[in-house]
């Protein structure tokens, strides 16, 4: 009973219309009732109302739905602005992790090695190379390894080798003796040459340098070399070839760092190395063909040498010096050994 008193509170108007409905259809089959056309007529009037009244409770009802669907859609929009903008988060996010990959990307590829696989892979770096960059102290491994190797292997293969080197200052007393004590402090125990960091030995490595390269030029004519002196010292030495930088310390035992050419970093060191010859006094090598030098060079053909040139070599050098500058340049002891 309950439900149905429910269901008709809620359904009141179509059920007093069907009912109405009914009565007149049952009139018009035949029934007679008393005052037929006043009952007609207010059936009418009760439909028309109950009809009226119909309408206004369905408007009654859709005025807070459209005002419910109203409220939603600004939701909705407001949700989708706030959607809008996190998308825009999510793809600076997005640039921002494919940087971070891209960067460690790069950094997997700065190996790092041991002193003890230096020497192996600047041996493999010179195998087929074209080019090498050296910034670094007075240039002994240069000497003894890289560049009579390097040219020996372009004469072989008959095409150009170009070289760029820069060493510290000779002729500057203040940088040289710089660089000794720093590497006495490191140790004070010979190198793998068998010597001790001393500033005359700084000093005959740097002019040894020089010495060579003007000689192994002289031998081989489509050895392209740029040299200069630097007035200021570093404690690293960069060694770029076609295929990678090295970058190690004085230390041969100690650690060193490898970058592949194929990395954003090896131009940046290619750069970093051409800028700062640039800077740096020039070695006219050129001009080395004005002296020129024996397979065996002499004492004197070594002092017209550096003549030339317009590097002083140091005052009160004996012949004895000269020797030892010579030595030093045409047999270097290879310090990694």
């Amino acid at each position: 009973m309950t439900r149905f008193v429910i269901w008709f509170g809620k359904n009141a108007d179509a059920a007093i219309a069907l009912l109405v409905a009914v009565v007149v259809t049952l009139m018009d089959i035949g029934f007679q009732l008393p005052h037929e056309d006043q009952i007609t007529s207010s059936a009418i009037l009760l439909v028309m109302g109950l009809l009226a009244s119909s309408v206004l409770r369905d408007r009654g009802r859709r005025a807070p739905v459209e005002a419910e669907v109203r409220d939603t859609l600004q939701a909705s929009s407001a949700t989708l602005d706030g959607l809008t903008e996190k998308l825009s988060r999510l793809e600076e996010f997005e640039n921002v992790v494919s940087g971070t990959k891209r960067a460690l990307e790069e950094t997997a590829v700065v190996r790092v090695i041991s002193g003890g696989q230096v020497g192996e892979v600047l041996a493999e770096a010179r195998r087929g190379t074209d080019r090498w960059f050296f910034k670094g102290g007075t240039g002994t491994y240069i000497r003894a390894r890289t560049l009579p190797e390097c040219v020996a292997t372009a004469r072989r293969e008959r095409r150009t080798l170009l070289f760029r080197l820069e060493i510290i200052d000779p002729t500057n007393v203040e940088v040289c003796e710089a660089y000794a004590r720093h590497r006495r402090s490191v140790t004070d125990d010979p190198d793998g040459t068998g010597e001790t960091w001393t500033l005359e030995r700084t000093r005959k490595e740097a002019y040894a340098t020089i010495l060579a390269a003007c000689w192994h030029k002289q031998r081989f004519g489509m050895l392209d070399i740029d040299m200069g002196v630097s007035a200021t010292m570093t404690t690293l030495r960069y060694d770029l070839s076609k295929s990678c930088v090295v970058v190690t310390r004085d230390d041969p035992r100690g650690e060193a760092l490898v970058i592949d050419n194929d990395k954003f970093y090896y131009g940046w060191y290619s750069a970093e190395l051409q800028i700062s010859l640039d800077q740096a006094r020039r070695v006219p090598i050129e001009q080395a063909r004005l002296a020129p030098l024996d397979d065996e060079p002499t004492v004197e053909e070594v002092r017209k040498l550096f003549e030339v040139l317009g590097i002083e070599l140091a005052r009160g050098y004996t012949d004895r010096d000269i020797v030892d500058i010579i030595r030093k340049a045409l047999r270097a002891k290879d310090p990694f050994e």
